[in-house]
Formats: C-alpha cells, structure tokens, sequence
C-alpha cells in the first residue's frame, strides 16, 4: 500500500521537529525553557502546539503522578503521534484545538508553554491573550521563538545569502522576526515578564544546519517563485557543501508570569 502524500507530508514534518529537537541548539534551548518554568509535582501544565508530542514526556516527568499534561495541537497527524508516545504517561492528554481559542477553563493551568509555534500563528496576540485567560494568578507562561530576519549564512555570494534569509522572512514563516517581539507581546497580552534570554544558534556543519533549515528545498521555492535566480542559486548551494560552513541566527526564549493581583 502506498502512502497519501498527505501522509508523506505529515511524516517529514514529524522527522523535521524531531531532528530540530535532537540538534545540539534544540537540546540546550528545551532544557532552558523546562528549568525556567519551575515545574513541581502536581502542577497542571499545558503544551500549546505538542506537535509529536516530543515534549510531553519531559514535562510529564516532572509534575509527576499527582500531575497533570495537556498537549493541544490542531493537526490530527500529530495528534496521533503524540498519543502514541504518551502512552506510558497516564497523566498526560492530548487533545484538538486551535491556540487562538484554547479548550479549557479561565485560571486552570499553573505552567503552560509555546515551543516555535507562534511564528506561525495567524494571530499571535490572540493566542497569548487565550494563554493568559486560562493560566491561573501567579503561574509562568514559557515561549520559545526564533528570530528569522537574523539568519547569516557566510557563502562567497553574500548577495545570494542575503537573498535566502529575505525569501525566508518574506514567503517562507508568516511572523519571521517574532523572536525579539516576545517581551512586548507578553506584556501587552497582560503577563509581567520574568526573563528575556537570546541565545545564537551556530551551525559550522552544513548537514546539521540543513536539518533546521532545508536550504535546498527552501532555495528551490524561491527559484521557482523568481526570488532567486536558478543557475546562481544552484551555484550558491554547491558552494555551501564544498567548503567551510557557517550559519547562525539568534533563538529567543521568554518567561512571563500572570499577576496575582489585579493593577
């Protein structure tokens, strides 16, 4: 039986999370954002955009039996994948839903957080305005966002390069440099904000950076949409594999905390 492509689409962009969050900058970001959010035993925490459900372990881990786990995600693929992994969790759920209109209570989450997926919603600021209705007084809301218009390549075609992370900003991620707009959305959603931290994803391997970044994939679309030309853009991706490889961009994590009092 032969796959959907539907099915082929849903599988590589599974492998594509799991091999962000396996690359060494994925690693050490999730383990900052986990610290950050305090977790303790019996907490009810939420994941907002599980995905696979790569996380959900983590966090059941840490809340414990008398805790409880809500992975929440709009794409029954990873829906499914995620169910899959919990299974040994009893504590954790997964279930359907859009982010811009959470399916849960005013004030009964105590942690929740958002791991690269507000750079994607259609409204950012309603869903953080969801995030701070169902949050209780007192809990932390963690956001984990990279900044896109930040993206250096060093190849000897600069201007190609350049062209790559402005087709990225432009086409490729609907809210690209939202990253460094965290703290202001945090704050104008009603949270106080408890840290800002950024922190430079480095890649010196080009097969590790093209795990995040699909450059071949990525430049193709901008050829085929006449951003970049063909022939210079083909030239410009061998030059990547041929010699010594570069490619950062900075990765924005921010902690916001629901006031116990009303000001």
């Amino acid at each position: 039986m032969t796959p959907s492509s539907s099915t082929l689409r849903a599988a590589d962009q599974i492998t594509y999370l799991d091999q962000a969050a396996a690359s060494y900058p994925g690693r050490r970001y999730k383990q900052q954002l986990l610290a950050a959010l305090d977790l303790c035993p019996g907490h009810v925490v939420l994941d907002v955009g599980c995905g696979p459900g790569t996380d959900l372990p983590a966090l059941a881990a840490a809340v414990g039996d008398g805790g409880a786990v809500i992975g929440i995600d709009h794409d029954p693929a990873m829906l499914k994948q995620a169910q899959h992994r919990s299974t040994t969790h009893p504590q954790v759920t997964v279930r359907s839903g859009d982010a811009h209109a959470l399916p849960l209570d005013d004030a009964s989450i105590d942690r929740a957080r958002t791991d690269r997926v507000l750079q994607h919603l259609a409204d950012p600021r309603q869903a953080l305005a969801e995030l701070r209705r169902v949050v209780r007084p007192g809990g932390l809301v963690a956001l984990a966002e990279p900044d896109w218009d930040t993206l250096a390549i060093d190849a000897p075609d600069s201007a190609t390069s350049r062209g790559y992370t402005r087709y990225i900003v432009s086409d490729v991620v609907r809210n690209a440099d939202i990253g460094r707009q965290l703290g202001r959305l945090l704050t104008d959603a009603g949270f106080e904000v408890a840290s800002i931290e950024a922190t430079v994803a480095m890649f010196h391997d080009y097969q590790a950076a093209n795990d995040i970044l699909r450059m071949p994939a990525v430049v193709q679309r901008a050829w085929q949409s006449g951003a970049l030309d063909e022939n210079t853009a083909r030239a410009w991706l061998t030059s990547l594999t041929n010699g010594p490889f570069l490619a950062a961009f900075t990765f924005f994590t921010a902690i916001g905390r629901v006031p116990t009092t009303n000001s």
